[in-house]
């Protein structure tokens, strides 16, 4: 009888473990309307929504946008580390153009917790969960009004 309620003691405790490490793998939403699916997009997406920033406030002083992430230190709150295109689980890719630039974000393997993010000069953010992410993904947010 003893063993069986220490089994059981043992069982229950095992279950609440468990069942607790479940529940802290769950992602809570940094803020209201929060379009992360996981710690590491919300990094992601943060990034992103750096550099836009950087580069509207670049493009409002100078006339035009940054052509590489470099131009952009100290400009907004984008510093020195965030030029390696090592971000976490994500690589950025930044691309210039006459009138513009292109932002990618992709991670090291497209999953419905880790999706591909695009973003230009507009603003808007788009995603895509099974490939890379471009202009004509579904938009998931905006780094300004």
């Amino acid at each position: 009888m003893r063993l069986a309620y220490r089994s059981l003691i043992w069982g229950v405790a095992f279950f609440f473990l468990v069942a607790s490490a479940v529940a802290q793998t769950e992602y809570k939403p940094k803020f209201p309307g929060d379009p992360a699916h996981s710690d590491s997009e919300a990094a992601a997406l943060g990034y992103m929504r750096t550099v836009l920033r950087a580069q509207k406030l670049f493009d409002k002083k100078n006339g035009h946008y940054a052509k590489s992430l470099t131009e952009l230190v100290h400009t907004g709150s984008f510093t020195r580390r965030m030029v390696n295109p090592d971000q976490g689980d994500y690589t950025v890719g930044f691309r210039s153009n006459k009138d513009g630039f292109a932002l990618t974000m992709t991670p090291a393997q497209v999953d419905a917790q880790h999706r591909s993010f695009y973003a230009e000069e507009d603003g808007k953010i788009h995603a895509e969960e099974d490939k890379a992410a471009g202009p004509d993904s579904p938009v998931v947010g905006k780094a300004y009004a």
